[in-house]
């Protein structure tokens, strides 16, 4: 195998709590988001933007998390309001990836689908300079009061996904991954699609709350 397809086939998410030093440079920084923004992109419409938090930004922007949290969820400990603002300093390097929808004649689902690769080349950049990476959303990436923290429009912003990145402390294990077979059809007229319906969740409808179009 070339070092791309092993790298492809081997490569595997790190959870967020077992991210450490030691951490991206800033021109590796630099480089890993080049990378990201060299997506498919339908209209060069470039629809994302890049928020970093790295040393003590992680610990300031905890204030805006605890505050968020508290506002959803009165009367939370502060114990839990603590944990809670200490979500960002769980990695060296944290890099949000916010989905912005451009005025212009290409979809808007198409250009969401652009700020998703984004997301993966970014992952893929900082575990190609070997370091690992966490891509996650969480409450906080739909919680209103936070999206305001960080000067996000709500007609056209929405968080991507928060990239952690630092260095594995412990082994990466493998996990299951979809069987093909599940998700794949060699089309014609009188095939009917293999469309993974195994993987549906028992007792949940299609999820519709998120993004805000």
């Amino acid at each position: 195998m070339n070092d791309v397809i092993r790298h492809l086939t081997t490569r595997r998410s790190v959870s967020a709590k077992k991210l450490s030093d030691p951490c991206p440079s800033d021109d590796e920084i630099r480089q890993i988001l080049e990378i990201g923004a060299r997506t498919p992109d339908h209209g060069k419409m470039t629809p994302y933007y890049f928020l970093t938090f790295k040393g003590d930004t992680r610990r300031n922007i905890g204030t805006y998390l605890s505050k968020a949290y508290e506002a959803e969820n009165p009367g939370t400990p502060p114990a839990k309001l603590e944990l809670e603002s200490e979500r960002f300093e769980r990695a060296p390097l944290v890099i949000a990836v916010v989905s912005r929808i451009r005025e212009g004649k290409h979809p808007q689902w198409e250009q969401i689908l652009t700020a998703g690769a984004v997301c993966m080349n970014i992952c893929h950049a900082a575990n190609a300079l070997g370091y690992n990476s966490n891509w996650l959303t969480e409450w906080y990436a739909y919680s209103d009061v936070f999206r305001q923290a960080l000067g996000l429009e709500d007609d056209r912003d929405n968080i991507a996904g928060f990239i952690y990145i630092g260095t594995s402390t412990e082994e990466k294990d493998e996990r299951e991954r979809p069987d093909l077979e599940q998700i794949t059809t060699e089309w014609s007229e009188d095939t009917k699609p293999a469309k993974g319906e195994l993987y549906n969740k028992d007792g949940f409808g299609i999820p519709r709350k998120g993004f805000k179009l």
